[in-house]
């Protein structure tokens, strides 16, 4: 009869992608655990859309379907908040990207200054800065086509030039 102490050491050795395996399990259970520690946090979570004071008189529906798609959803008080925006860290980012747009440009409060110009809107417009890559990888309808830009920034000329902000 044979026995495990009879196989030579050489051959007798651990597994080594079991050893792979549990490093692996650690890892995610680490990992896990961060997430779920992270969900604690409670910042990016308040998800108010304030009263909308005066919203910016657009030069024609088209022009505002088109902000709607590609601006709206971080440079107004219009946003839409979906499931994803409750779970740390995409509410900290999506939170983040919607207070800044909102203090940078708020079509639903022309009454105010807005922090940029019209040639720099149209520039990010231009570019294709805005709306930002991110936004554009999970909302394909803010992928505008470039007649789609086009049609916007020249609708934005018009409604600025007939509605300037702080007015």
């Amino acid at each position: 009869m044979s026995t495990i102490a009879s196989v030579p050491a050489a051959i007798v050795r651990p597994v080594r992608h079991a050893v792979g395996v549990q490093r692996l399990l650690k890892i995610v259970l680490v990992l896990l655990i961060l997430f779920l520690a992270i969900q604690a946090i409670p910042y990016g979570r308040d998800h108010d859309n304030p009263k909308t004071v005066k919203e910016v008189s657009w030069d024609s529906p088209k022009t505002r379907a088109l902000a709607l798609n590609a601006c709206l959803a971080c440079h107004s008080n219009l946003t839409q908040w979906p499931w994803y925006t409750s779970v740390a860290p995409l509410s900290w980012l999506t939170y983040r990207d919607v207070q800044d747009g909102r203090a940078k440009l708020n079509f639903s409060e022309w009454q105010r200054p807005q922090d940029v110009n019209l040639q720099e809107v149209v520039d990010a417009i231009r570019d294709k800065g805005m709306p930002p890559l991110q936004y554009r990888l999970i909302h394909k309808e803010s992928r505008l086509t470039a007649t789609q830009r086009q049609q916007l920034e020249q609708g934005l000329v018009k409604t600025w030039a007939s509605s300037p902000p702080g007015r």
